[in-house]
């Protein structure tokens, strides 16, 4: 299927997305993949993850890219050869990048009523309980947007000891905004960042910008 959503943030940062809905083999014939890409590819038991991973590529064709202009740090963080920055998610049958001058993180989640059960990992209590005087769409809803940002956060700051439920607050927001913001508080040091999320085919994209930092 052709690309399904580009995003234009502003001059500086482009999103892509991608429905997955061609087979392993067409997606396959259609990519040309570095040594290590196979190898990761191959390595995967998912027929599911493997497509994905062949739509990010797909993506990056969209976006000027090959699959030889992408490569991964000692942590698993991708990074592109000409030093912009690239964040890559998927989730079921979509995937998505976003590139950009700035320091930017990307998730993708189906709203499910799943996250009803975790809402407490990642939440805090008196949080919940503003939340739930909602209806379960709503409730799930929102959820899904919290999740999102706290992994497109993670995603930017990929260190180790990061708890969503204690580091990272996200600010209150309405669904209608499509904005907000959140800050990390994480060994004496608070970070903040604007969030920006869309909906579509019961899926919640949010991408996560990093602002400036204060040391305390």
């Amino acid at each position: 299927m052709p690309l399904f959503k580009t995003i234009q943030y502003n001059q500086e940062t482009t999103l892509y997305v991608w429905h997955i809905t061609e087979t392993f083999s067409d997606l396959y014939e259609q990519v040309h993949l570095n040594t290590i890409s196979t190898q990761r590819l191959n390595g995967m038991k998912s027929q599911l993850h493997q497509r994905a991973f062949l739509s990010v590529r797909k993506l990056l064709a969209e976006a000027g890219y090959t699959d030889f202009d992408l490569f991964y740090d000692k942590s698993g963080k991708p990074h592109l050869n000409d030093n912009k920055y690239i964040s890559i998610t998927h989730s079921h049958e979509f995937a998505a990048i976003i590139i950009s001058n700035q320091t930017v993180g990307i998730d993708i989640e189906l709203q499910r009523e799943k996250i009803l059960r975790i809402a407490d990992k990642f939440v805090d209590t008196a949080e919940l309980s503003r939340l739930q005087s909602f209806s379960t769409e709503y409730y799930i809803r929102k959820l899904t947007v919290k999740w999102g940002a706290k992994e497109a956060i993670f995603k930017i700051c990929n260190e180790k000891g990061i708890s969503f439920k204690n580091h990272i607050k996200v600010s209150p927001f309405e669904l209608d905004q499509k904005k907000t913001t959140a800050i990390l508080d994480f060994e004496k040091k608070q970070q903040w960042f604007t969030i920006c999320f869309d909906e579509f085919d019961s899926f919640t994209l949010v991408y996560a910008f990093e602002n400036n930092y204060i040391c305390i």
